[in-house]
């Protein structure tokens, strides 16, 4: 019997372990998308204690919390944050076969030296040896960062944001933390209200006056511009599915005067103004040579009860089952036609779409860039084993899986960084199991260079950080 989370953990043949201690564990990260915040590593921040690293915004846990019965009050209330931890710690043990049992207990082992299991029984003790730790200058942000040799970090950030503790990292000597342009709320015609308290904000930013489409585009412009003066080369939209519906000019601008007058805009009009806003970034993407991202099919918010007590992003999200094929067929090629269809990673979180995405990609790499267009990795409810397999032999099955691009975090924590150790680890798992059947030639140099490129090189090439 295999003793629990060992150095050959995931590690089914000696051809995994090998590819894995040789070519993959040591390989430094690039760390391309994530929701860490800036201020937090400008201010090299030393957390107070456990629960403030490790619980304070993530729903994952947070999910799994509600699921093992806690109060509410344990999770995002008014409790201390030992009381919270303690609630934690009582949940880890029925988090068996969730990756969040593994990522926990990766998370102890590789920043605090931590074997033991968390449980009601060990919680006391690992939550005051851990907070002790924190305080040290070994755990401040920076720290972290350095210690699990992340090159480069890029953050998550509204064309709103003014980047300033961005511009404090600027040659900082510890890694590149990059902004990327998310501008989901600028295209959010589904609450007109909501659009319009952010184009009057938009408005006081950038000294213009916006009442037509055109003002708006420009003045996302400067923004956009602002973003490449100050590092940015990515772009990200978290969208339910891509908008590429046929719409006219006219059309367009008769739709925003309509929004920026109150009026009520009919389900079509909605989707034509997100289709031509979305088809406007992308085009200035490429005049820039940046990548842009597109994490799909995420149905948000489903709980409107607990959407309204606690607010976004708090754990009430789940898989959709949005249409995805005709619509990214017509957007991309769209951009293609036209010659300004830059860099591309396309994330898919329903499952049952993987061989979707997977050929999808294939029909518009040119030949001018290896891997132009990237079926992205296992993202959100995928980014554990299962999801990532199926991901990977997705993409080996109808794809190339060497030109791959790897891992990242999705994460909003400083020590999820982990969770390039266990996409690591499946990784050389699943060559090694090939190699061992005979499916794969036993050329270890070889497979390890794959193994190389996938984990890091590939992604240091095909950003341009």
């Amino acid at each position: 019997m295999k003793k629990f989370l060992d150095e050959n953990f995931l590690l089914q043949t000696e051809t995994a372990q090998r590819l894995y201690h040789e070519y993959a564990k040591d390989q430094p990260i690039i760390d391309y998308h994530c929701h860490l915040p800036p201020d937090q590593i400008a201010a090299d921040l030393n957390f107070s204690n456990l629960s403030h690293i490790w619980l304070h915004g993530d729903h994952y846990k947070w999910r799994a919390m509600r699921t093992n019965g806690i109060d509410e009050s344990y999770i995002t209330g008014n409790k201390s944050d030992f009381e919270k931890f303690e609630q934690w710690a009582a949940t880890v043990p029925y988090t068996l076969r969730n990756p969040l049992y593994h990522w926990t207990h990766l998370e102890l082992q590789r920043y605090f030296g931590i074997h033991d299991i968390l449980s009601p029984a060990t919680a006391k003790q690992i939550y005051d040896q851990c907070t002790e730790m924190l305080q040290s200058p070994e755990f401040s942000t920076k720290s972290l960062i350095k210690k699990m040799k992340v090159e480069a970090i890029g953050t998550t950030d509204d064309p709103l944001d003014n980047l300033e503790f961005h511009k404090q990292l600027v040659g900082n000597g510890v890694t590149k933390v990059l902004p990327s342009f998310r501008p989901d709320k600028a295209m959010n015609a589904d609450d007109t209200v909501a659009l319009n308290a952010y184009i009057d904000k938009l408005e006081s930013l950038t000294d213009l006056s916006i009442g037509d489409y055109d003002t708006y585009l420009t003045a996302l412009k400067k923004r956009h511009d602002y973003f490449a003066e100050h590092g940015c080369k990515v772009s990200d939209h978290g969208l339910e599915q891509i908008y590429a519906e046929e719409y006219t000019e006219s059309e367009i601008r008769d739709i925003f005067i309509k929004i920026r007058t109150g009026g009520v805009l009919m389900p079509g009009e909605i989707l034509k103004i997100k289709s031509a806003l979305l088809f406007q970034f992308a085009i200035w993407d490429h005049e820039k040579g940046w990548v842009q991202q597109y994490h799909l099919g995420a149905l948000r918010n489903n709980n409107t009860r607990l959407l309204t007590k606690l607010g976004a992003d708090t754990g009430f999200d789940s898989i959709g089952d949005f249409t995805q094929g005709r619509a990214l067929s017509t957007f991309l090629n769209k951009l293609d036609t036209e010659d300004k269809l830059a860099k591309t990673i396309l994330y898919n979180l329903n499952p049952t779409q993987n061989e979707l995405f997977a050929t999808m990609i294939g029909n518009f790499n040119d030949g001018t860039v290896a891997g132009k267009v990237q079926f992205g990795s296992g993202w959100w409810f995928l980014d554990q084993k299962d999801g990532m397999i199926k991901q990977m032999n997705a993409l080996s099955n109808m794809g190339l899986l060497p030109r791959f691009i790897g891992m990242l975090t999705d994460s909003r924590s400083f020590l999820s960084f982990p969770r390039h150790e266990y996409f690591r680890r499946i990784l050389c798992n699943l060559l090694g199991d090939d190699i061992e059947n005979g499916e794969l030639p036993n050329d270890i140099e070889w497979t390890g260079k794959v193994v190389q490129d996938i984990c890091y090189f590939n992604a240091k090439n095909y950003f341009p950080f």
